[in-house]
């Protein structure tokens, strides 16, 4: 064999070598592309499941208990009458509870007050809604709160789907209650008001 020859026969076995070498590198690389992200969105941990309750009700015999909402999507809201931006956050509640007819059950916990300054920043503020009572703060405490005013969306499981940290705006609400919708299976739809 000539070394000219030689020289191609090398040539093009390192061109051979290089397609073959990248074809396998784009291939391994478009498997470690799919399995992270098929591994990201199967591996999203589930909902954390909410605290459970039973606080006086406000203003009314008997108790308030997240378990009286079994099977149905609820929001728990932590409200005071002392709270600043609970003047705010209230009066918006009490309306969309009201345009809702009820549909879906809210929940407001009033935390650290006393029973009169407590029904009377609910009656000012239209609440229709039900209210519990809990001045010693132990629905809030098996929450961890640590500040007011604090919303948590539940779905039918009395899962998480979203929490708000403070004062709640209509985009929030409006997100919350969509990912308590889209978290339900069929069985467990919100009925819309007609």
């Amino acid at each position: 064999m000539s070394v000219p020859s030689a020289v191609g026969r090398t040539a093009r076995l390192l061109r051979a070598h290089k397609v073959v070498s990248g074809s396998i590198a784009v291939f391994a690389a478009a498997i470690i592309a799919v399995s992270l992200a098929t591994s990201s969105s199967a591996a999203a941990p589930p909902a954390p499941a909410a605290p459970g309750f039973t606080v006086a009700a406000l203003g009314a015999p008997g108790n308030v208990s997240l378990s009286q909402y079994r099977d149905k999507p609820v929001i728990v809201n932590f409200w005071a009458s002392w709270c600043v931006v609970c003047q705010t956050e209230t009066p918006l509640l009490a309306s969309w509870y009201k345009q809702e007819q009820g549909q879906i059950p809210l929940v407001g916990l009033d935390e650290n007050d006393t029973t009169a300054k407590a029904l009377a920043f609910a009656h000012a503020k239209g609440v229709t809604y039900t209210l519990g009572f809990d001045p010693l703060m132990n629905a809030a405490g098996a929450y961890d709160l640590s500040a007011l005013p604090q919303t948590y969306f539940l779905n039918a499981r009395h899962h998480i789907v979203e929490h708000v940290l403070g004062v709640m705006t209509k985009a929030d609400l409006a997100e919350g209650v969509s990912l308590m919708k889209a978290a339900q299976t069929p069985s467990e739809k919100v009925i819309e008001p007609s």
